[in-house]
């Protein structure tokens, strides 16, 4: 009998994720299994409809949630319903752990005996350590994106926890420069990429200040070509944001346009997020910021416990790519760690040589990292499932 998977993501990225991963089970079951999901777009091109439509949990900052919660509590509810209905052979979470894991708990609470898979850790190195022990009463194995990640949940007491690699790694070829584009990365003028956000609310904040920090740059060093990478459903947005810069920029939103940008950039202006990485990966030297409300930063002081919020410098363990927040949050300090990135400084050669070292830290080559994580989600399908399960009381069904 084939086995039943149910997946449920909580946004476009856990979409993504969750549709590599169907695509690389049905490549290791020659199609003989069956899938369930809450998900978006790219399931949905897998084959698999999601229950709902992702964008009904599209929350930014704390501001949203009050207006949004009795939405997002109907469909925890719903999503959990499903999953107990279906009984499947096991339940997939995928990232956004305020929505999936209040799923989790009411599946297990009802059907113990159903295995459950966290794809992408929970920032418990960052933030709240004590939800590592929290998730071992409803998650069975954790998969992660990070390399660091297993030794600190072991560390927190957390579930089992495997690392399959980053999605990114399956992109390395693309992100990295041909013998031409290595030339271009030297030409003149140089080619800045700007990355201020892929939610409406990061590109209101910061796109003005990324753009008057690119004045800068172009004022004291001279002509540069500006690329600006956006999301389709941002297009507009982006456009309109860069619409007021001092300075011409052209936005991409294709695919093949966005890596060839990567390829050639001489330096970047970007966000803290996933896209430090990328461009890490990339080879692409940089500088990051961020800014939030003055809520989510009081919040944040009290919380966080990390050394930098830079993904890439998380990675690397070292603070080697600056990173600007709040009120540090400039155009002038922008602007003067940028422009020594565009020369052959002390500067631009610390974290191109850092960047080198990614290959070996996230093990790229070492396999797909979907297959990785398909190996791991079957195997588990094909253990005995525990039939009686102890229901620890924090799990009683509530949201």
């Amino acid at each position: 009998m084939s086995p039943h998977i149910f997946l449920v993501a909580g946004e476009e990225s856990g979409d993504r994720l969750g549709a590599a991963l169907i695509a690389a089970i049905k490549q290791r079951t020659e199609g003989q299994v069956h899938f369930s999901c809450v998900g978006g777009a790219h399931m949905a091109a897998e084959g698999v409809p999601s229950l709902f439509p992702l964008g009904d949990l599209a929350i930014i900052g704390f501001a949203a949630i009050p207006k949004s919660l009795p939405k997002i509590l109907r469909r925890i509810r719903e999503a959990a319903d499903a999953v107990i209905s279906a009984k499947p052979d096991v339940l997939v979470i995928i990232d956004s752990p305020d929505f999936t894991h209040r799923v989790a708990k009411r599946v297990r609470a009802k059907l113990p005996e159903i295995p459950i898979i966290d794809y992408v850790c929970p920032s418990v190195w960052a933030w709240r350590p004590s939800r590592a022990r929290a998730m071992r009463a409803y998650v069975d194995h954790v998969l992660a994106l990070l390399p660091f990640e297993p030794k600190i949940l072991a560390e927190l007491g957390g579930p089992p926890c495997t690392y399959v690699g980053h999605p990114l790694v399956e992109r390395v070829d693309d992100l990295r420069p041909k013998d031409l584009e290595k030339r271009l990365r030297l030409a003149n003028p140089p080619l800045i990429l700007v990355l201020p956000g892929s939610r409406e609310g990061e590109i209101r904040r910061m796109a003005s200040v990324f753009g008057a920090a690119i004045a800068r740059v172009i004022e004291q060093s001279g002509p540069a070509e500006v690329i600006v990478p956006a999301v389709s459903r941002l297009a507009d947005t982006v456009r309109a944001a860069v619409a007021s810069w001092p300075v011409p920029a052209r936005v991409v939103t294709e695919a093949e346009e966005k890596t060839e940008a990567f390829r050639s950039a001489r330096a970047a202006l970007s966000k803290s997020g996933t896209s430090t990485l990328e461009l890490a990966l990339a080879g692409v030297p940089m500088v990051a910021a961020y800014k939030v409300s003055f809520i989510e930063e009081i919040a944040g002081r009290l919380l966080l416990n990390v050394p930098s919020v830079i993904l890439a410098n998380l990675v690397l363990g070292e603070n080697v790519v600056p990173e600007f927040l709040q009120r540090d949050f400039t155009p002038a300090r922008l602007a003067d760690a940028l422009l020594p990135l565009l020369s052959d400084t002390p500067q631009r050669q610390r974290q191109t040589q850092a960047f080198a070292r990614l290959d070996t830290i996230m093990e790229v080559g070492n396999g797909n990292p979907s297959d990785r994580g398909a190996k791991i989600v079957l195997d588990i399908v094909n253990q005995p499932h525990v039939k009686k399960r102890e229901i620890p009381a924090m799990l009683q069904p509530s949201v």
